[in-house]
């Protein structure tokens, strides 16, 4: 049990000066839990009853429209349970909608994959082009490593003479 003037300098050390309890704890010599007793802090925790909503009596409505339309927005919500006697805002509808508005996830293969395990190729002519009086034709082939994301190009022009080069992606 702490004295009366310990306790009130507890109090000005937390509430005034904004010390935390384990600091108090220390300067004054206590044990961290008779601070959060002086303080009574377990009186700012206690759960208390949510009030009543202007949106709970058609909740259920909204439940039940959002299971069978679960992409339907909330304004045209708005105007459906104004139509049975809503008197509250459009945002505080929203608020609600969102809590109880039921998640789709689209449905994708998310693909994991090791080093030199799986790449992307591809491969382009583009025509020819014009070297002197000579035509060549103009190819591009790319690869993209999956685990790497670096690509390389060859870039071919005409007969044998290619040239690779490698970048990161932007």
């Amino acid at each position: 049990m702490i004295n009366p003037e310990t306790r009130m300098q507890i109090r000005r050390y937390f509430y005034a000066e904004h010390w935390k309890i384990g600091t108090i704890a220390r300067e004054l010599n206590v044990h961290p839990d008779a601070v959060r007793n002086a303080i009574e802090a377990e009186r700012f925790h206690t759960g208390q009853a949510l009030r009543s909503s202007l949106t709970d009596p058609y909740m259920d409505f909204v439940r039940q429209t959002l299971d069978q339309h679960p992409r339907l927005r909330a304004t045209r919500l708005y105007q459906m349970i104004r139509q049975r006697g809503y008197s509250g805002s459009v945002v505080q509808l929203r608020r609600a909608v969102a809590q109880v508005r039921p998640r789709v996830r689209e449905p994708f293969l998310r693909l994991h994959t090791f080093p030199a395990e799986q790449a992307q190729v591809d491969w382009a002519h583009f025509g020819q082009v014009a070297v002197g009086r000579a035509k060549r034709n103009l190819s591009c082939f790319v690869i993209t490593l999956s685990s790497a994301r670096a690509c390389a190009r060859l870039r071919e022009l005409g007969g044998p003479a290619a040239r690779a080069s490698l970048r990161q992606p932007p």
